[in-house]
């Protein structure tokens, strides 16, 4: 694996978390009813793009 594919593994990983504590606080507290299927939506191309960049 390249840098570059480390790099943006690294970035997603970290995107991942801040999605996945996101979506936790908007389900304790939905404020918008649209936000989180769109951070599911986020979670699930990150998770993805993961998977696709190490095979």
């Amino acid at each position: 694996m390249d840098k570059k594919k480390k790099k943006r593994l690294d970035v997603l990983q970290q995107k991942i978390i801040k999605l996945q504590k996101l979506l936790a606080a908007e389900k304790e507290q939905p404020d918008d009813p649209t936000e989180i299927p769109r951070i599911e939506a986020e979670l699930t191309k990150a998770h993805e793009e993961i998977t696709s960049l190490k095979s």
